[in-house]
């Protein structure tokens, strides 16, 4: 079995997803040690609250993770572990992202009718490009996942995105290149559906 570990750098939702990779018989490590993290074959990136503290929380292990990103180990960011993969947000305009994408993190900005911040189930839609790698939502077009964001990103190379919502617009809610996938919907939340994209992960690694 391969060693996967959730980064646990203080901004993450971290026992929701360790115990959804239990439901699918993955034991996976919790770990704040670079040593631990260095040599895993893969790594979750959580992300829970404001993009400025959780960058600030993040900023000793930027060269931990641009050499996992560099060495081809698979990363998976959810949530605000999405968003903090592209250059910057509108939440903390003066703090600067990981940049593994370059791209912007927006706030959404609807009619009243739709609440802020998107919150609970929305239909999934795959986007399936020769350019983006969709196999992490193999068998989850047209599932229903579970969200909870004011901000979603706006990625510079749109052929990144490999899944959109319809919320007021549509919305980028996954994305895929090579070893790199990001989600901002909450997987380990998501039911049935949400479990399989974790098997996938597994698959990938």
């Amino acid at each position: 079995m391969s060693d996967i570990t959730i980064l646990d750098y203080g901004s993450g939702n971290i026992l929701s997803i360790y115990n959804g990779f239990k439901k699918i018989g993955v034991d996976v490590n919790v770990s704040d040690d670079e040593d631990v993290i260095s040599k895993s074959d893969a790594i979750i990136l959580p992300g829970v609250g404001a993009y400025g503290a959780v960058m600030n929380n993040l900023d000793n292990y930027r060269k931990l993770i641009y050499e996992h990103v560099d060495n081809d180990k698979p990363l998976l960011g959810i949530c605000l572990g999405l968003q903090v993969l592209f250059t910057s947000s509108e939440e903390s305009p003066d703090v600067e992202g990981l940049n593994i994408f370059e791209g912007s993190v927006k706030r959404f900005d609807l009619p009243d009718e739709f609440k802020i911040p998107h919150m609970g189930w929305n239909q999934i839609k795959v986007n399936d490009t020769p350019t983006n790698d969709t196999t992490l939502l193999d068998n989850v077009d047209g599932e229903y996942m579970y969200f909870v964001h004011s901000y979603y990103i706006e990625p510079d190379d749109e052929n990144l995105i490999t899944s959109t919502c319809d919320y007021g617009m549509n919305v980028p809610v996954s994305i895929g290149r090579d070893n790199v996938h990001a989600l901002q919907f909450h997987p380990e939340k998501s039911g049935k559906a949400g479990l399989e994209i974790l098997k996938n992960f597994v698959d990938i690694i």
